[in-house]
């Protein structure tokens, strides 16, 4: 893995796309265990946890389900403060358990936002896997319980995550060169 180009940045080596792999393993064999028996609804937050929403989901054993929303904060390499819901969530929510599906938590903003309306639809339980988690950069706490990864607070793309629009389709991440 070298240095690549993303618009009019450049972008380091960071997380292996075997070390991802592994990771969605152990996060997907956890879940396995926890929800066993459970029937969980995944919700996916896109665009940027589709690639981990996937994998993971390939790797569960469970019966389960999935649904996806679009929430977005984040314009450029900074959150622009503004959470916007393009795509609402049509799934029922009473009595089940659910798992939030996100591909990175930095500031918490988004799923600060996002988890209210949730817990207004009276879900039997509530869980957020993320495949990146910045504990750095957390303005609003939030108790992700499946974490792939803790990063130092750098921007990264790859693996669904994007730079102004590119970059989702890396399968490797990578992190803003100083």
């Amino acid at each position: 893995m070298s240095k690549i180009r993303v618009h009019d940045k450049f972008f380091e080596p960071y997380l292996s796309a075997t070390s991802i792999e592994e990771k969605v393993e152990l996060i997907a064999n956890q879940i396995n265990h926890d929800y066993a028996d459970k029937n969980p609804l995944f919700i996916a937050v896109l665009n940027g946890s589709f690639m981990f929403a996937a994998d993971l989901f390939k790797r569960l054993t469970i019966e389960a389900e999935i649904s996806f929303i679009k929430l977005a904060s984040y314009k450029g390499t900074k959150s622009s403060g503004h959470v916007i819901t393009a795509i609402g969530l049509d799934a029922e929510l009473y009595g089940r358990n659910v798992v939030i599906v996100e591909d990175i938590v930095d500031t918490g903003k988004t799923l600060h936002k996002f988890l209210p309306q949730l817990h207004h639809q009276q879900p039997a339980s509530l869980k957020i896997a993320a495949l990146l988690y910045k504990p750095e950069a957390v303005i609003y706490p939030v108790a992700v319980d499946y974490v792939g990864f803790s990063i130092p607070n750098k921007f990264v793309v790859g693996y669904g995550l994007d730079y102004n629009g590119l970059g989702r389709n890396i399968k490797e991440i990578y992190r803003l060169a100083d």
